[in-house]
């Protein structure tokens, strides 16, 4: 072999023929595709493939080009459509909810039975929660007109039992039409008892009833009606409440078979029993709502300061339905 003199001259002949056999191994590739040219004059088809993406930028209009003062690709993910959204809150509100511990709730709810029931009973001397004794008070009123104290008390007991019965009629209509465990139904009944609420405290706030504990004694003042009509309206929903959530036991607005039901239970020694559990506390939360309402009735001397206390409770029990757990079904 003769000596290399000149390496560099050898290293370019190389190089030459790299390029040349790239260049034939291209073209084998397109001999395949046709070389139609465009009658217009345009380049062939073989060669529109050859052509380099700089040279198809540079070939295009002015208004395709990109800009400098153009946005910039936005590479982010794209966020979900309202519809998809739209569509889990719906699945989220017809969800069922839990009845583990719903009873929590509704002892609450025997407080405020208590709670407001005494401020109503010191104002206009008739009950919103507790029929039986608007019943008694019914009773007497038509008796013993002239006897008594309170001439026209008994349509104040007789619009709070007619209010507290169309109360049940329209929630355990809605509840049986919208399902009885559904997340929607509950926070509508809830929700709906509490702005009841709040509409009888605006009443007595803004002056359109006397809001006075010491008015009782006095001849019938006909405005009273609305705060009596609405308060017993809305604890219907309540008991209607505890029916739908299987929770009988905690009626939230009845102490005489609630009393019988604890003391004649065959188990009431039994260390284990839920039920008679369920009902003395209720028993205890509406006597506990009652010495509260008598309390700051008596510090107060107006009624609508328990008024707004029980609001805000029913609102609160309102938003924990709103979250409450859901109901959990087992696969089959």
């Amino acid at each position: 072999m003769l000596p290399n003199r000149h390496p560099q001259r050898v290293m370019q002949t190389l190089e030459a023929d790299e390029r040349g056999v790239k260049a034939a191994d291209w073209d084998q590739k397109t001999d395949h595709l046709p070389s139609l040219h465009n009658p217009s004059g345009g380049s062939s088809l073989k060669e529109a493939t050859l052509e380099q993406p700089s040279e198809k930028i540079a070939q295009a209009s002015p208004s395709q080009r990109p800009s400098a003062s153009d946005p910039p690709l936005d590479k982010s993910k794209p966020s979900p459509p309202p519809r998809a959204f739209l569509r889990r809150s719906q699945i989220y509100c017809s969800s069922q909810v839990s009845t583990n511990h719903a009873d929590i709730l509704l002892l609450w709810c025997c407080l405020i039975s208590g709670l407001v029931d005494s401020t109503i009973y010191n104002a206009f001397g008739t009950f919103v929660s507790m029929q039986t004794g608007n019943t008694i008070f019914l009773g007497l009123g038509g008796a013993t007109p002239d006897s008594t104290s309170k001439p026209y008390g008994w349509a104040k007991s007789f619009v709070s039992i007619a209010c507290f019965c169309l109360g049940c009629m329209v929630f355990s209509h809605m509840t049986r039409l919208l399902g009885n465990l559904k997340r929607s139904t509950l926070v509508a009944s809830f929700l709906s008892q509490t702005l009841i609420i709040f509409v009888a405290t605006i009443v007595v706030q803004c002056g359109a009833v006397n809001g006075s504990l010491d008015t009782i004694t006095d001849d019938i003042d006909w405005f009273t009606i609305i705060p009596i009509a609405l308060l017993s309206f809305q604890s219907a929903g309540q008991i209607v409440g505890s029916r739908a959530l299987n929770l009988s036991e905690i009626p939230t607005v009845v102490l005489t078979s609630m009393l019988h039901d604890i003391f004649a239970d065959r188990n009431l020694l039994v260390r284990d029993n839920v039920k008679r559990n369920r009902r003395v506390l209720a028993f205890f939360a509406i006597l506990i709502g009652a010495i509260c309402g008598g309390f700051i009735g008596e510090e107060t001397t107006r009624m609508q300061i328990p008024l707004w206390i029980a609001g805000a409770l029913k609102l609160i029990i309102t938003l924990a339905w709103a979250f409450w757990p859901e109901k959990q079904t087992s696969a089959v």
